[in-house]
């Protein structure tokens, strides 16, 4: 489990593409009926730097310097989760009244938990920490993958200005690995090295592992999202919208090769030294793999089993306060994952007749402060989009924590 918890991320985030709010609605006001292609991707983690996210990301040597800064500011319980999704989508129909939505999309939704005990047993191996019990419980990884085929529609025109929005997809299942340490997990290395005793207290779950690639059919679902927008007169300002959207309303269901693992045990090796788990040279302990100690230690079964996809919800309420000048304040929370509660501002500017810059600042989520610029291009054939709520990652990676990037191309259908 130990090296698990980082190979699984090293695995998602390798080779990603370009996060903003995983909706096809929002950009709705502004492109109207439109064939487009979006892509998000964010990560974050409020215990450890964005340099040494880095190198699972981008590979590198790391060092103790770059362990040891995460290790020092570290709480004794982190988060840490990634999001990336890229979809082709399309709203279409001749009713002045609505529009159709039809689109397909990958998502990619990692989230997890962590102790400090677990983190230094990962980067700094358990020689250091010898007649010491590390605590395991409480950590866990919950990795998902799958497409969706997405049909919906808009109505545009409530009460010639408010906008409601629904759709609904089916899910194709791709890749699931789930595990979480319950209480009284924890891993002990006595004074000179000869004994470890893991207390291996965990569930773990994973989808069919004989299917992995892109194609695979390991589970179906189905989800839905809504979207409703309404203009409002405030007390400030020359006029206000408020806007509220919540996506990915659903589940997935896994088929019968899946497999769930229950273990409730103690598991000791002794009888030789082990110095590092990091660097274990000694031939008896070469001969113990992983599947063994799974086979040995758990209570294993295969199973179809249905898992709840984490569900975005996003209210965002924006007030103009001159032709040129909008603010908006909102609020966003993931469900069944451990992103915390996420308040962000966004200040909005008119540069010219077809660009919009906007500066963000938020705090929440898997990380800390963020704060971010995006900039729009909206012409009556295209409308793109592009930009980062997460800048700091990129420019001090190592005081920092977070990062992400957005874009989006839309070309306008003739009205």
């Amino acid at each position: 489990m130990i090296k698990s918890f980082f190979i699984i991320l090293f695995l998602f985030c390798h080779g990603f593409a370009f996060s903003q709010y995983n909706s096809e609605f929002l950009n709705f006001d502004k492109t109207g009926r439109s064939i487009s292609v979006n892509a998000e991707y964010e990560l974050g983690s409020n215990g450890i730097y964005n340099s040494l996210l880095n190198k699972f990301i981008y590979g590198g040597q790391i060092d103790k310097v770059t362990k040891d800064a995460s290790n020092n500011s570290m709480k004794s319980l982190s988060v840490l989760g990634a999001n990336m999704n890229y979809d082709i989508s399309v709203f279409f129909g001749r009713n002045s009244r609505y529009s159709y939505l039809i689109g397909f999309k990958e998502q990619r939704i990692f989230n997890s938990s962590f102790t400090k005990d677990l983190y230094q047993l990962l980067f700094y191996g358990n020689k250091p920490y010898l007649n010491e019990t590390k605590n395991l419980a409480e950590s866990n990884i919950n990795s998902l993958r799958f497409q969706e085929l997405k049909l919906g529609f808009i109505w545009h025109k409530i009460d010639t200005t408010a906008k409601a929005g629904v759709s609904i997809s089916v899910l194709k299942g791709q890749q699931l690995f789930y595990v979480k340490a319950n209480k009284g997990s924890s891993l002990y290395t006595n004074a000179d090295g000869t004994e470890l005793v893991f207390n291996s207290n965990f569930n773990m779950a994973i989808s069919d592992t004989a299917k992995n690639n892109p194609l695979a059919y390991s589970g179906i679902g189905a989800s839905a999202d809504i979207f409703f927008e309404t203009p409002y007169q405030s007390k400030i300002g020359k006029g206000s919208v408020l806007t509220v959207n919540a996506n990915n309303i659903g589940f997935l269901h896994w088929f019968d090769n899946s497999v769930q693992y229950r273990s409730d045990s103690t598991f000791t090796f002794d009888g030789y030294r082990i110095d590092n788990l990091l660097d274990l040279k000694d031939s008896t302990l070469s001969s113990i793999n992983r599947d063994s100690i799974i086979r040995n230690t758990t209570n294993a079964r295969k199973e179809s089993f249905n898992v709840n996809i984490p569900t975005n919800l996003l209210i965002i309420n924006k007030i103009r306060f001159t032709n040129k000048f909008v603010l908006g304040t909102g609020f966003r929370y993931l469900f069944n994952s451990n992103f915390k509660p996420y308040f962000f501002t966004d200040a909005e500017l008119q540069l010219s007749s077809k660009i919009t810059g906007t500066l963000h600042i938020g705090y929440g989520g898997y990380s800390k402060l963020n704060v971010g610029l995006a900039f729009c291009y909206n012409s009556n054939n295209w409308f793109i989009k592009l930009g980062s709520n997460s800048l700091q990652g990129y420019i001090s990676p190592k005081n920092t924590y977070g990062q992400g990037a957005f874009v989006s191309i839309a070309k306008k259908f003739k009205r």
